[in-house]
């Protein structure tokens, strides 16, 4: 399956640019060294939104990003009028300011998700106009944003986001039931029922689930996961237990932040970039989650604990066994992570025209940054890294990436397409 670049001819070069080692006369170009621009920063008030919303919800978290970018994007794209819009053409001006646009944008965006926090919005908000000169210019983008943000809202209303769904606890072998320690619910089981962004049926992507419990492949996932992803492993490395941890809390939006700052896009590049990517990870996750809602089952923990049940002559039970990291609260198969980042990978690729970027990430909780020469290297390292954390098996993590895949590429086939493409 391969996808069609679509990134602008600079944005291009100054891909390849940055992939070239410097010149006898040319200094080294360092990630995130262009000053960000307005699409850039309110990428990063609403990662902070986001997390000062409550407990961090990965899949709930990418709906509402997703949401919040498509609406700049069409606000700072329908002044630039490079590619099709998403939702809506806004009736914008040449000269229309493209900083005051994508301000109101993703501000009105975020007041309507995150109500609680609008004071603190506000004043974002009345800094970033602040910096705008008064005129015509800046008020036609105050305009455009509030039409984009307008068509989004309208448009999601209804789109499956906390409509009442069951979690379906399971008392059988192979059926997920609560894990330890905390032995919670997934907070939003209706992600897999949200309308998706841009693809035409998250169900159309489904897996073909679990392998059976008493299978040989069934075996050979659980005996690699209870040796390498046990908090007690010896066969597991250094390397490969930071990885776990890593990947668990990854920086993600500030690697896209600092893709973006680092090959110097244009407010509309970015714009796209966090809208391409924003609503690849998003279909992935609800893809995911209707996957997750139609297998549900157990983790890793509940099978090699009570792998006596399973009928299985090839699987050891070990009652205390305990993976690297705690397990969390959802149906294992396929794996959540696995999806988004394989869609990241994707739409990345996509809009840069190759898989050869280097790219890099500081994680606060770990405390390490992990670097990768290409986007299929951590593609790759997610797929361990969940089996390396103890919290799904590798089939998971590979019907995972495929969903990932697929979405990434039926999203980037019908949309943001180059005007006159």
């Amino acid at each position: 399956m391969r996808l069609r670049p679509r990134v602008s001819a600079a944005t291009a070069a100054a891909a390849t640019a940055a992939l070239l080692p410097a010149g006898p006369s040319e200094p080294a170009r360092a990630s995130g060294t262009a000053a960000p621009n307005a699409v850039v920063v309110w990428n990063q008030h609403t990662e902070e939104a986001i997390r000062n919303a409550g407990p961090f919800v990965p899949h709930v978290a990418l709906i509402n990003r997703a949401m919040v970018h498509g609406a700049v994007y069409d606000a700072v794209n329908g002044i630039a009028r490079t590619h099709t819009p998403y939702l809506v053409q806004v009736e914008s001006q040449p000269g229309d300011s493209v900083d005051a646009a994508a301000a109101t944008a993703a501000f009105r965006m975020l007041t309507h998700l995150f109500p609680a926090q609008s004071a603190a919005l506000q004043a974002k908000y009345d800094a970033a106009l602040a910096a705008v000169p008064d005129g015509p210019a800046k008020l036609g983008g105050i305009t455009d944003g509030e039409q984009a943000a307008t068509a989004m809202i309208t448009a999601r209303q209804d789109d499956g986001r906390g409509t009442p769904t069951e979690v379906v606890i399971g008392t059988e072998p192979g059926q997920w039931r609560p894990t330890p320690p905390a032995f919670a619910v997934d907070p939003a089981p209706w992600a897999g029922n949200v309308t998706p962004f841009t693809i035409p049926d998250a169900a159309a992507l489904r897996s073909d689930g679990p392998n059976p419990l008493t299978s040989e492949a069934y075996a050979e996932d659980f005996n690699e996961v209870k040796a390498v992803g046990s908090r007690t492993s010896t066969t597991r490395t250094a390397d490969q237990t930071d990885a776990a941890r890593w990947w668990a809390a990854v920086p993600q939006e500030a690697m896209l932040r600092g893709l973006a700052t680092g090959h110097g896009l244009s407010a509309a590049d970015s714009a796209r970039l966090f809208a391409r990517v924003g609503m690849a990870t998003a279909d992935a996750v609800i893809a995911c989650h209707n996957d997750k809602a139609r297998w549900k089952s157990w983790r890793p923990v509940t099978a090699v604990r009570e792998a006596a049940t399973d009928g299985n002559p090839a699987t050891d039970p070990d009652p205390t066994w305990t993976p690297l990291l705690d397990t969390p609260p959802w149906y294992e198969h396929s794996s959540g992570h696995s999806c988004n980042i394989s869609a990241w990978t994707w739409a990345l690729t996509d809009f840069f025209g190759t898989d050869e970027v280097a790219f890099s990430g500081f994680n606060a909780v770990t405390g390490t940054t992990r670097s990768f020469a290409r986007f299929s290297e951590a593609r790759k390292e997610i797929i361990d890294a969940r089996v390396w954390a103890g919290i799904h098996f590798r089939t998971a993590d590979s019907h995972g990436a495929v969903i990932g895949k697929k979405a990434a590429f039926l999203g980037g086939k019908n949309y943001f397409r180059p005007v006159g493409s």
